[in-house]
């Protein structure tokens, strides 16, 4: 099997295409998936970040919007685990380049889409993921 280019999604992360394909999988992503993915591609904004971090989250976010995937995402509930996985695993990995700015940008985005109780799980966003 042929591993897939990510980057050639990396012009798909445009503000407007971005948050279309993000806004259109909201609901059955959950809440922690989207928050995820914002603060990657919020991250992917900031001058502040290497040009390596940049890459792994174009990879990241490349391999959410990809109709290629482990898992696809057409299989309920399990479709999108894949896609959790690898953003978790990016963000981990950025975590301490993500600012304050990013995660408040982040949240408000979030809450357009998603009740207060929903919001709740972003909390625990790496409880799950952790050795």
């Amino acid at each position: 099997m042929e591993i897939p280019d990510f980057m050639q999604y990396s012009n798909k992360f445009t503000k407007g295409e971005f948050v279309e394909k993000i806004s259109r999988i909201a609901k059955r992503a959950g809440a922690k998936l989207v928050y995820a993915a914002l603060i990657l591609f919020y991250t992917l904004q900031s001058d502040k970040v290497s040009v390596k971090e940049k890459a792994i989250i174009i990879g990241a976010l490349g391999y959410l919007i990809s109709p290629l995937d482990v898992i696809p995402d057409a299989i309920p509930i399990a479709g999108l685990t894949d896609d959790l996985g690898v953003l978790i695993f990016v963000l981990q990995k950025v975590w301490g380049e993500v600012s304050d700015d990013v995660k408040a940008k982040a949240k408000a985005k979030l809450s357009q889409w998603f009740d207060d109780d929903e919001i709740l799980e972003i909390n625990d966003l790496f409880k799950d993921e952790q050795p």
